[in-house]
This record gives C-alpha cells, sequence and structure tokens, in this order.
C-alpha cells in the first residue's frame, strides 16, 4: 500500500520549490524562447524558411515549447537529487517510512505538475508570435505528459546514481540536448537528405514532437498503432528507472 500523504507532501514540496526559484526556473527558459522567436522571425524577414503551409516560427513554437519542458523535466528531478544527497537531506527519505518506489513517483508526479505548469506558460507568452485557427489542449495534455514522464525517469535515474555535478553535466550536454536539438525541433523531416532521414523515422521522440506539434495547427484523428508504440517505449524508460529506484544500489556513500 502506498504512503500517499508523503507523496503528496513531497510533491507539494517540490512545486513550491519550482515556483519559488520561478527566476531560474520559469524566467530563464522563457527568456531563452524569446530570444530564439526573436533571432529567427528576424532571419526569417530576409530568408524565406517557411515549411509547407505554416510560416517557420509558427512551426519552431510548438518544438521550443517541448524542448523546453523536456529539458526542464531531466534538469529539476537530477539537479534536485543530487543536491539532497550532497547537504544529506536525501538520507532523511532513506530513513522515513518510504520506500524508493514511493520517492521516485513523488519525483515523477511532481514533475508532471511543474512540466505543465512551465508548458503553459510558454504557450501563453509564445502564442502572441503564431497564429492558429485549431488548438487541442487535449493533445497538448497528452503529448507533453509523455515527454514528462520521460525525461524525469530519466533525470530521476541520473540523480539518484550519481554523485557530482560532472556526471548530471555530461548526460545533459552529451544525450538530452542532442536528443532535444535532432528530434524535429528546429527542422522538418522533409528537408533532411533521404540517408539522414532514419535518424527521425526510428526516433520515437520525433513522433511525440510532431504530434505535439499538431496540436497546435491541424485536427487529424488518432493514430492508435502509432500512440500505443509511443506509450510502450515511454512505460518501458519509466519501468526501468523505477526498477533501478526499487534495487537502490549504492546511492549513498
Amino acid at each position: 500500500m502506498f504512503n500517499f500523504f508523503a507523496i503528496s507532501t513531497i510533491v507539494k514540496f517540490r512545486i513550491r520549490e519550482f515556483l519559488y526559484e520561478y527566476n531560474y526556473s520559469i524566467l530563464a527558459p522563457l527568456i531563452s524562447n524569446l530570444l530564439f522567436v526573436i533571432i529567427f522571425s528576424t532571419i526569417d524577414r530576409y530568408y524565406s524558411l517557411s515549411l509547407e503551409s505554416i510560416t517557420f516560427i509558427e512551426f519552431l513554437v510548438p518544438g521550443l515549447i517541448i524542448m523546453t519542458v523536456a529539458q526542464e523535466s531531466f534538469n529539476n528531478p537530477s539537479i534536485s537529487i543530487i543536491n539532497s544527497k550532497q547537504i544529506g537531506s536525501f538520507d532523511d527519505f532513506l530513513l522515513a517510512p518510504l520506500s524508493r518506489i514511493e520517492i521516485f513517483l513523488a519525483y515523477i508526479f511532481s514533475q508532471i505538475f511543474i512540466g505543465l505548469i512551465l508548458g503553459f506558460i510558454n504557450f501563453i507568452i509564445l502564442s502572441f508570435f503564431i497564429s492558429f485557427n485549431y488548438f487541442s489542449i487535449y493533445n497538448f495534455i497528452y503529448y507533453l505528459t509523455l515527454t514528462i514522464i520521460t525525461f524525469s525517469s530519466i533525470g530521476s535515474v541520473v540523480g539518484f546514481l550519481a554523485y557530482r555535478w560532472d556526471t548530471q553535466s555530461t548526460v545533459s550536454n552529451f544525450f538530452i540536448s542532442p536528443i532535444n536539438f535532432l528530434s524535429g525541433t528546429f527542422f522538418s523531416i522533409n528537408s533532411l537528405p533521404e540517408s539522414f532521414k532514419v535518424i527521425l523515422i526510428y526516433n520515437p521522440y520525433y513522433y511525440i514532437i510532431s504530434l505535439f506539434r499538431n496540436s497546435f495547427y491541424i485536427k487529424t484523428e488518432i493514430n492508435l498503432y502509432l500512440n500505443f508504440i509511443l506509450v510502450i517505449f515511454v512505460s518501458i524508460i519509466f519501468f526501468m528507472s523505477g526498477y533501478i529506484f526499487y534495487r537502490g544500489y549504492n546511492v549513498i556513500k
């Protein structure tokens, strides 16, 4: 039986911590996205970057939103856990009547709320730069949640197993950032040579970004087969991360 009171307490604490540090957690990524939009808007005036039936900025904004949420979903739990281990407060979690699975779930649930808050804030601000006649709030939340679960699971495991900031930075710079940049955030698959399209065709995260982008502009029927594959992909990462938490390993030196 899960200790829901303890899980909810951790969730509330992490959400308060996220909102308290709004200058780093909310304003910093928002300003970065605004700079991206301003720079590419300026370039688009001199060089035609339009893609298919939408402008490049309309193509870019959904990618920026989901990229920001994905990066924050990795950084937030990994940094929080490593910091807790360094100052010794993570020992309190392990000594409390909490299983490691409950600690893991608390971090995932809290990150879902944090990621959705961040996503909606960026959407509200960046929507002033685009125009759309259709918007699916259901698809927006659904694909954003899949992204949050994926990257927060990875971030929680990295924080759980790592002892130094170097490890977290290495994973972020050499794994998380390339995945975000090379999964169709800034470009369409149609703009790639045939030999490079394999990078996206067999990349599940590319389809999450594409379907998330469609929630802004295109009213389409849900592809049950594709969504089933995506849910399986996210579930594998989630359960593997949960298993690592359950096993524990040597999390405290």
